[in-house]
């Protein structure tokens, strides 16, 4: 199953011209089982789905680590075209026996209807079960001016899929200053899925980031964002899109650093040390 596929268009206004082809970025539904029982539906770029299933356990609070996954892997299904080699697009999840609390954390993950590509927290059951247990950080990190000048141009280097489509997103992740290596990239049509699978990759690699380590987003910085940045562990979310009023609330009652509108040369810093920490009302 490809991550982009080419389609027939029809160029119109000034440009107007004969039939042409464009490239299109796949969006197929991916189905998450834990013990073989249904527990969410999301509509993600086939590709690392792996480390997506990972990354969405670990950033709804199911799993504290690779090691509560017993086993993570397709469902196959003989009789269908998934035998014949494609990607599957159902995955189950085992977890190890000890894994405290099951039931309650499978009943508060759970969607009650499919995911969208845009949407990171649609179906939740109540306003509640929006608010994850995160950990606030001691103080808000510094990120320095050269990679706010830089991150958005590095991680443009790695977007492949884009450059194809137009149409995903990207997460990358940078480590430690003064260095700022860029310790991975991930690409998807949902902002959501491009972070759950750099975590996920991250958290089956055994070296989820800590507060030391940056979060580089393409897009916008809503409220779930700023959770998956709390709970991956990252100090910093730097965006090129803008942030939300939750996504401010939560990074400030959290000590995230957090910038947005990041590109050429030019950031706003939403949360960080001397502005106002506050409480966060989902």
């Amino acid at each position: 199953m490809g991550v982009s596929r080419t389609r027939e268009v029809q160029v119109l206004g000034r440009a107007a011209g004969a039939p042409a082809l464009d490239r299109v970025a796949v969006e197929e539904p991916l189905e998450i089982r834990v013990e073989g029982q249904a527990l969410a539906v999301l509509l993600r770029t086939p590709g690392d789905d792996r480390e997506l299933v990972a990354g969405f356990l670990f950033g709804e609070g199911l799993i504290d680590g690779a090691d509560d996954l017993a086993a993570l892997a397709p469902c196959r299904d003989p009789s269908s075209a998934e035998a014949a080699g494609a990607e599957s697009n159902r995955w189950n999840v085992r977890l190890q026996p000890g894994c405290s609390g099951l039931g309650q954390r499978l009943e508060a993950a759970r969607r009650r209807f499919t995911a969208g590509a845009s949407c990171g927290l649609c179906g939740k059951a109540s306003i509640e079960s929006l608010a994850q247990v995160v950990r606030p950080h001691p103080s808000h990190a510094v990120v320095e001016a050269s990679l706010l000048a830089e991150a958005t141009g590095r991680a443009r280097e790695h977007q492949a899929l884009f450059d194809r489509t137009g149409g995903t997103h990207c997460a990358a992740l940078f480590g430690p200053a003064p260095e700022r290596a860029l310790l991975g990239v991930a690409e998807d049509v949902g902002r959501h899925n491009a972070v759950d699978k750099l975590v996920g990759r991250m958290l089956l690699d055994e070296r989820l980031p800590d507060a030391s380590c940056v979060l580089w987003l393409s897009g916008r910085v809503s409220f779930e964002m700023v959770q998956k940045a709390l709970l991956a562990g990252v100090g910093a979310v730097v965006a090129a899109g803008a942030p939300t009023s939750l996504a401010v609330a939560l990074a400030r009652a959290n000590r995230l650093t957090l910038h947005a509108f990041a590109a050429d040369g030019r950031y706003n810093l939403y949360a960080g040390a001397g502005l106002e920490e506050a409480e966060v009302t989902p």
